[in-house]
């Protein structure tokens, strides 16, 4: 089996044996392996620059692959059939949550504004002699998740001490979230909305033109799920004529060229699809590498089995 920690390599079940592929430069020696033609198990590396998912294909022994993503659309294509795939759903809860409670607070604070002044050593509230406008409140805003799963769910336990109001779609409708055929009549009603959907043939460019247009003027949108769910060019127009606002962890293209007009468009915020990164992964990611090496060395189903 592979393993991408050395870590999880010391501390795999006995009847294991584990190398530690880290997936750093696949081309310079010892990159990859000598056991990859008796790779059973393949922990996949995190970052998807470093997944190498192709690598399968050189192993004839392979039986199960577990990500450490909770998307798994880049590895997909890679799996041989009759292999299992399993995703790391559960990992990335926490921190996914965080920072989408984080993207919505700063943005609608104007932290962004205030760290720019902090720069410049200018002291200079919104509200200044009265005039401006004054930062906006989460307190009492109605949210829109848009994916209500694991990570959904985890945001939502985070946002309602925040008093608000949430509103939930998710593919299929349960008692108390919406299916996405809702989406509609849900996102005039909403003063931010939430995406945090895989990304699927279904989701891609689901947040178009027509999705933007319905939300209401001064809204917030915030994306920690995946860049391609977003149509860029129709968010730029939206967020250069004033009318929306956005906070993203995930962008179409990425990494987002310097030179992109979404750099500069007012009222956007971005961070460098961090969501996951963040001290608390590798203690989980190592549990879950854990759990499922125990469960597959004592012939037990796996967890968070992909169905295809």
């Amino acid at each position: 089996m592979w393993v991408p920690f050395g870590r999880s390599a010391r501390e795999v079940p006995d009847g294991l044996v584990a190398d530690v592929f880290t997936g750093l430069d696949v081309d310079a020696p010892g990159g990859v392996p000598d056991s990859v033609g008796e790779v059973e198990f393949f922990v996949l590396p995190y970052a998807f620059a470093d997944a190498h998912p192709e690598l399968m294909a050189r192993m004839p022994r392979l039986t199960a692959v577990q990500t450490l993503t909770a998307g798994y659309e880049h590895v997909l294509p890679f799996v041989p059939e009759g292999v299992t795939l399993c995703n790391a759903r559960g990992l990335h809860d926490a921190s996914a949550a965080e920072l989408a409670l984080t993207l919505t607070l700063s943005a609608l604070r104007n932290i962004p504004r205030y760290v720019r002044q902090q720069d410049r050593g200018e002291w200079a509230p919104a509200y200044k002699d009265g005039v401006g406008v004054v930062d906006d409140a989460l307190a009492d805003k109605t949210v829109l998740i848009v994916g209500y799963g694991s990570i959904g769910s985890a945001i939502e336990r985070r946002l309602l001490p925040f008093e608000v109001d949430v509103l939930r779609v998710a593919r299929t409708a349960r008692e108390g979230v919406h299916a996405m055929s809702d989406i509609n009549a849900l996102l005039p009603r909403a003063d931010v909305v939430i995406i945090v959907v895989p990304a699927t043939d279904q989701t891609r460019g689901l947040v178009d033109k027509a999705f933007l247009a319905r939300m209401k003027d001064g809204a917030l949108l915030v994306n920690v799920a995946r860049g391609v769910v977003v149509r860029t060019d129709d968010l730029v127009a939206e967020c250069a004529s004033g009318r929306l606002r956005a906070a993203l962890d995930v962008t179409d293209p990425e990494p987002l060229p310097a030179d992109h007009p979404l750099w500069r468009a007012p009222n956007v915020l971005i961070s460098p699809h961090v969501g996951g990164a963040t001290s608390a992964f590798l203690p989980r990611a190592l549990r879950i590498i854990d759990q499922q090496l125990r469960r597959f060395v004592n012939g037990e189903e796996l967890a968070n089995i992909v169905p295809r």
